[in-house]
């Protein structure tokens, strides 16, 4: 059985993505070459990996196991590849890190640029997800560095406090709820939302949110930026959910009335999750303690 390092990178990829067409694009290969790249490991096996349908693919349970020996072999590969980098003139790398929209946003930026100056050889993957698909993803094996709200269940994952944040609701001063010390997200829901673009974790969260409230989350707009958000809250066109950290900052330029979201999970405590501290790869493990600092 002769599977290289790209056929087992491509089949993570186009697992991770649902398509072989989007796998393919993430690989940097074209859609050819990577079709027939999963043909030729469905031949060598005797056995079939994906299910295709018109929805995308998944894995068969052959697909399922390859795709948990892969994910560990990338790693082991990744690992040989920055610990042989230090006799080459220093360590290189990358690390994946899996972060949901407050950390991103509001406190990434920051912590990241001073790992990344300290560290001139290295890149960090970010990709913006929902908390509990952090976990999940973390757990495959697909992220090595994670950040989630504290109120998830994180599993057998080790934890590691990163920041503290809420969401506050943002109103311009002649709102109805502008006058308020307080509101609840049930009540916030009576009125039109600037929010962040439906791809968001954040706003998928929210969405959600309203959803057990029996309630539509009535979108005005869709943004790509908390600071884009709170201008147009500030013209009048809607309510915001916003971190504090952004309306405190966007208070101080902005007409703007900023209201505490009475509803538990309106505190979000961030933790950084890892599989196991032992298993993080150098670089990976340098972040974690960056992050922790």
């Amino acid at each position: 059985m002769r599977f290289d390092l790209t056929d087992l990178r491509l089949f993570c990829d186009v697992v991770d993505e649902g398509s072989i067409t989007a796998g393919a694009e993430k690989s940097a290969l074209a859609l050819a070459a990577a079709s027939t790249r999963i043909r030729n490991m469905e031949a060598t096996l005797g056995a079939a990996l994906l299910i295709r349908s018109r929805q995308g693919v998944t894995p068969t349970a052959a697909g399922r196991m390859l795709l948990k020996h892969a994910r560990n072999m990338l790693s082991q590969a990744a690992r040989m590849r920055e610990e042989l980098s230090a006799f080459a003139g220093g360590l290189s790398g990358e690390v994946k890190l899996l972060a949901n929209t407050n950390a991103l946003t509001e406190f990434l930026p920051e912590a990241l640029s001073s790992f990344l100056a300290a560290h001139p050889h290295m890149s960090v993957d970010l990709e913006e997800r929902l908390s509990d698909e952090i976990v999940g993803l973390i757990a495959e094996g697909v992220g090595d560095v994670g950040i989630v709200a504290g109120t998830v269940d994180v599993g057998a994952l080790q934890t590691y406090p990163f920041r503290s944040d809420r969401f506050v609701v943002v109103a311009a001063p002649g709102h109805p709820l502008a006058a308020r010390d307080r509101v609840s997200f049930a009540e916030v829901l009576e009125y039109d939302v600037v929010g962040l673009e439906r791809s968001s974790s954040l706003q998928r969260f929210l969405v959600s949110k309203a959803a057990r409230e029996g309630r539509p989350l009535k979108a005005r707009v869709q943004l790509r930026s908390f600071d884009a958000v709170c201008r147009l809250v500030e013209a009048g066109v809607g309510v915001g959910v916003v971190p504090q950290t952004t309306a405190g900052r966007a208070a101080r330029t902005m007409s703007l009335a900023v209201i505490d979201l009475a509803d538990d999970w309106a505190l979000r405590e961030l933790t950084i999750v890892v599989r196991a501290e032992a298993e993080l790869r150098p670089y990976a493990r340098e972040l974690v303690e960056s992050l922790r600092a």
